[in-house]
């Protein structure tokens, strides 16, 4: 893809959300922030069709993205979303890491060095970074994984029609994704094991994935309060 615009603003509300390093690293603090606060409920979901770690590793994981960003903030969007996952990729255990991993560089890597981006164009990295998730783990939509939670989130994030709900849109887009696998059949992964014993239950990769996506809102409500108070 070619380098995104510089001139990124995105409305909310009345306000404008510069997609910014500072916006992005707003965005995955609020990830960590969620993902302790789930992190039982995500373990409660994993023991149902997993290994009943996915809520530990993750914690795990955000935990130290949060504390390498303090340490050393990358001045881009790009540089935000490539430390990241790096850090996901030596700090979380089994396949989250690499998946999750794989999804943010990527993400990353195709924002290049921008200094800012548009909904659309992060909607169209993530689309890279999914890519590479369904390719990494042999899955598509509909095999009860986080894929099923981060194809809508991305397609509500790339509907720019939507102003200033783009990201409140992706976040329940990205929720209903991850509640609509409860009926499915699972098809890779850990819980695939269990055949239809895995039908009734939510799959724990998709509920991460969305509050990836609820992160995301989170993170433009945040910049809507600071700068409306400005």
């Amino acid at each position: 893809m070619g380098r995104p615009r510089t001139d990124a603003r995105a409305a909310v509300g009345a306000v404008s959300v510069v997609l910014d390093a500072e916006f992005c690293r707003r965005w995955m603090e609020a990830m960590a922030t969620a993902v302790d606060r789930e992190a039982d409920r995500l373990t409660e979901l994993d023991s149902a069709i997993g290994d009943a770690d996915h809520g530990v590793n993750m914690r795990r994981g955000f935990a130290a993205v949060k504390a390498a960003l303090e340490d050393e903030p990358p001045r881009t969007p790009g540089a935000v979303l490539i430390l990241a996952g790096r850090q996901l990729i030596s700090t979380v255990g089994g396949a989250s890491g690499p998946l999750y991993g794989t999804l943010l560089r990527r993400a990353g890597k195709s924002l290049g060095d921008a200094a800012e981006v548009t909904p659309e164009q992060l909607a169209e990295v993530l689309g890279a970074g999914v890519a590479a998730v369904a390719q990494l783990g042999g899955a598509k939509a509909g095999d009860k994984t986080m894929l099923d939670a981060l194809e809508p989130g991305v397609a509500a994030l790339g509907d720019a029609t939507r102003e200033g709900e783009v990201f409140a849109v992706a976040a329940r887009a990205s929720l209903e994704g991850a509640v609509a696998t409860v009926p499915m059949l699972a098809r890779k992964g850990r819980a695939s094991y269990l055949g239809q014993r895995s039908v009734g239950h939510q799959d724990p990769g998709a509920s991460s994935s969305a509050l990836l996506f609820a992160a995301l809102a989170e993170a433009a409500e945040g910049t809507e309060a600071a700068e409306g108070t400005a």
